[in-house]
């Protein structure tokens, strides 16, 4: 079996997977965040590794009980979110800086009025945005004694949270990351495979700080044998969303999946070259083996579950997540009214971290079904911007996207999403894409399965949902625009 750890956004979990690419047993944990200003969204590095721990442990006791039957650990993380720690002692500085956070918008907005971002976005295949990595590492060396002059002479560690769990992993042993993650941090050259000197210098990051950058499916180390009993070995290590295109089976260019998590994350396969989007999505590595990388065209959505979570925990408006798409469901498409779900700012293709959530078109006779409904339409609204804009760069309009994460357990939300689209939805048949991905991917590395094309037959789809032509699309779409457009005012406006 495959043991994988999947440390997400909002919990830590850790699941055995068989070699059929079945879930054998799930153990998960929940992980606190913290918001200690606005916009600020920070987490505990050692709760984090030990919930991994624990779930692993837990994991592994309720499916064999034994590590003997493990050929390899496989990593996925949740991408961006930052932490900085001793090498000394392995203690964290600082929290950890979640991808959510939104501190160091002044810091990108003044990048970019200096003129950086041509170049950044050559070198990296991203904008400027206080979502990735490079300006929080330089935040939170500036917020601690000291920090750039012990981060020069190598005296801390810095980077994501792949990397941490690696170094508990092995006690120290190994610091590394893999080319995913590292082409989400604003330092790393997609086209050389390297930390690149002038990022370095324009975002105030030394060298000495950063960890090694290693392929994402291959055996970099062992775990220390006093955490399961057994030396380990870690074969894989994956940013979130490139382990779920990967468990989606999608691996060659223009196939494409989206991951309905605390975000949504859309993702194109282009192969083996990189895609200089003109949409603004971002360019990132897919996956990289023998040193060889392959690309996607990306697009993030900041907050997607995650308003069906605010709307169950904040107001109170249902018990459980499950309900949401059943009071939806109650209420016809465009009847909920309109929800942008900014509260993180808007993602892809807006790039707007001043934006706030807003409901449009409430009356005295809105329920709660009116407000799940709103809140899922915007949550498919949000992905068929970035469908558009990969549309635009590709050339060509997605005629299929497979779906998975917590929130595609939805019909309502998937039906609306293909309506939308105005393209088929296909649902995961293994909604743990991310983790079968992270499995699939240490897997290969040990010789559990051959090659790509025998991983590929493990990627089952499930229900697929075909657009409805009575969805009147080009209206609803241009209601979601001026909606858009007038939360972006508003920010400016309030500015």
């Amino acid at each position: 079996m495959i043991l994988a750890l999947d440390q997400g956004t909002t919990s830590s979990r850790a699941l055995l997977l068989d070699r059929d690419g079945r879930v054998v047993t799930v153990a998960q944990q929940a992980i606190a965040q913290t918001y200690p200003g606005p916009g600020w969204v920070e987490q505990d590095p050692l709760a984090i590794w030990q919930a991994q721990l624990d779930t692993a442990r837990e994991a592994l006791a309720r499916g064999s009980g034994s590590a003997a039957d493990v050929a390899a650990i496989g990593i996925t993380n949740q991408r961006e979110t930052t932490i900085v720690w001793e090498r000394a002692t392995g203690l964290p500085v600082a929290p950890a800086i979640v991808w959510q956070d939104r501190r160091t918008a002044d810091v990108c907005a003044a990048l970019r009025a200096a003129g950086h971002e041509p170049f950044v976005m050559r070198r990296t295949g991203l904008v400027l945005d206080p979502y990735f990595s490079a300006t929080k590492l330089r935040w939170i060396l500036e917020h601690v004694p000291d920090g750039p002059r012990r981060a020069r002479r190598g005296e801390l560690a810095g980077g994501t949270v792949d990397s941490w769990l690696v170094w508990n992993l092995t006690g120290g042993r190994l610091h590394v990351t893999d080319a995913t993650n590292a082409s989400r941090t604003l330092l790393y050259d997609i086209h050389s495979g390297i930390w690149d000197d002038e990022l370095l210098e324009l975002f105030g990051v030394p060298r000495a700080l950063l960890p090694q950058v290693v392929d994402t499916s291959a055996v970099v180390g062992e775990t220390k044998r006093e955490l399961f009993g057994e030396s380990l070995p870690i074969a894989s290590l994956c940013g979130d969303q490139q382990a779920a295109l990967f468990g989606q089976g999608c691996v060659a260019a223009g196939q494409a999946k989206v991951t309905y998590g605390t975000g949504c994350f859309l993702l194109a396969h282009t192969g083996a070259a990189p895609v200089a989007s003109r949409h603004r999505l971002v360019t990132t590595v897919a996956l990289q083996t023998g040193r060889r990388r392959t690309f996607a065209l990306e697009g993030s959505a900041f907050v997607g579950g995650a308003a069906v979570g605010w709307l169950r925990d904040a107001l109170g408006v249902f018990e459980s997540s499950a309900q949401a798409s059943a009071l939806a469901a109650r209420v016809g498409a465009g009847e909920g009214g309109v929800f942008v779900p900014a509260l993180a700012g808007l993602g892809a293709p807006h790039w707007d971290p001043a934006a706030r959530g807003a409901f449009f078109g409430l009356t005295l006779g809105a329920t709660p079904a009116h407000l799940a409904r709103a809140v899922l339409e915007g949550i498919a609204f949000q992905v068929a911007d970035l469908a558009a804009a990969v549309a635009a760069d590709s050339g060509r309009a997605l005629a299929e996207l497979r779906a998975d994460g917590g929130a595609s357990v939805s019909d309502v939300l998937l039906q609306f999403q293909a309506d939308i689209l105005g393209a088929a939805v296909v649902r995961a048949a293994e909604p743990e894409s991310t983790a079968l991905g992270a499995a699939l991917l240490a897997g290969l590395a040990v010789g559990l399965w051959r090659d790509a094309g025998e991983v590929a037959a493990l990627c089952r789809p499930g229900r697929r949902f075909e657009p409805d032509p009575t969805v009147e699309r080009g209206a609803l779409l241009e209601r979601w625009r001026r909606a858009v457009a007038a939360v972006r005012e508003f920010a400016a406006s309030d500015g």
